[in-house]
């Protein structure tokens, strides 16, 4: 299970790239494993403002419906909008072309609070 040791990681599955003052968000590609092939993208809508934990997004497989939460509080300036047509991206490249949407965060400073990349192994099971 891939799992880049520079992302930061949401105990509900998502990553986070830092990107200057940005941050760029999917989810991880356990969280797509366990979801199966993706058919449906439900994205937030840029200029939102978001708080750490709302319910963002929305992405729907042939198993199963799941939310992607907002890892911290901000607004969201740009979203993946190539993932409406080609939601399979996301099974395919989940920590490149399947990101969902980039996030100008309220306070810099709670991307810290995040898990880093060992911290995200020892809570996704052993395959």
């Amino acid at each position: 299970m891939q799992v880049p040791q520079d992302l930061k990681y949401t105990d509900s599955h998502e990553w986070v790239r830092v990107e200057g003052n940005l941050l760029r968000v999917g989810i991880t590609e356990f969280a797509q494993s366990q979801l199966a092939d993706l058919t449906f993208v439900d994205l937030p809508g840029v200029g939102d403002d978001v708080d750490a934990g709302d319910e963002v997004a929305v992405v729907e497989s042939v198993k199963a419906a799941s939310d992607v939460y907002a890892p911290v509080a901000g607004k969201i300036v740009e979203v993946n909008e190539a993932l409406i047509s080609a939601p399979e991206a996301i099974n395919n490249d989940p920590f490149g072309d399947g990101w969902l949407f980039v996030i100008e965060p309220a306070d810099a400073a709670d991307v810290n609070a995040l898990m880093d990349a060992a911290a995200y192994k020892g809570i996704i099971p052993d395959e």
